[in-house]
């Protein structure tokens, strides 16, 4: 089974970052951007196959994502074990830095959130397997090629990956319209895993319960939520500026 991965900022980083196999990678014929140059070099560099095909046969490939005039053809995303993610952290110097996703289904604000993740240095992304968004070819092309960084786990079940990361020391904090605590009076300056919830009804009631704390971001419109990529990369930032404070 293979992957595609579109956009010529995604296919480069797909190739700098070396990780997947790359079967070959589809050129649009008379198409001469700088950066479809370089990724024909660096190709070329690692004995990757290029191909220049007529931008008819590229466009139904992926009808749905605007390819730029490059689409590779890979080995599907591989995911990390939930163990081996939270270990990864031991050694790190900073406290680690989680997002778990309680089933987002929008690719782009998948992608949107993995390329903020990747901004600041979190450790890793953790999702839901069922009803949620994974590393599509839409994800990977909203994350900019930063889906190639950031450690990403799939997991059956978030509420019993909650007690995991409990037990690992890990700190839980939830963003909750209806929470008290703002989000700036929340203290994430310790090893933490910032949980955001779907488009329309945010997090389910057993993961909202099982969370250590429970923030909000103050709303003074008339629509009374953010994109919920927009919202990740506030708290995001907001655990780098009291990190920085801190320090």
């Amino acid at each position: 089974m293979q992957d595609k991965i579109v956009g010529r900022n995604s296919v480069l980083e797909l190739l700098r970052r070396g990780n997947r196999e790359i079967e070959r990678i589809l050129i649009a014929q008379g198409n001469n951007h700088p950066r479809l140059r370089q990724i024909r070099a660096l190709a070329e560099k690692n004995g990757i196959r290029c191909d220049f095909t007529p931008r008819r046969e590229l466009d139904p490939m992926e009808a749905d994502v605007p390819h730029q005039g490059v689409i590779a053809l890979v080995s599907p995303a591989s995911y990390i074990d939930l163990p081996s993610l939270i270990t990864s952290t031991q050694n790190s110097d900073h406290p680690p830095l989680f997002i778990m996703l309680d089933q987002v289904q929008d690719p782009r604000n998948l992608g949107a959130i993995i390329r903020t993740a990747d901004a600041v240095n979190a450790d890793g992304l953790i999702l839901p397997k069922d009803r949620a968004a994974g590393i599509t070819t839409a994800a990977h092309k909203a994350s900019a090629g930063s889906s190639e960084y950031v450690p990403i786990s799939q997991v059956t079940n978030l509420a019993r990956t909650i007690e995991t990361l409990k037990e690992a020391g890990i700190w839980i904090i939830g963003a909750d319209q209806a929470a008290p605590t703002s989000y700036t009076q929340g203290d994430l300056t310790g090893p933490i895993c910032l949980v955001v919830g779907n488009e329309a009804e945010g997090l389910r009631r057993l993961v909202r319960e099982k969370c250590d704390l429970l923030i909000h971001l103050p709303m003074f419109g008339h629509v009374p939520s953010l994109n919920v990529s927009v919202a990740a990369g506030i708290l995001l930032y907001e655990v780098i500026r009291q990190r920085e404070n801190a320090d």
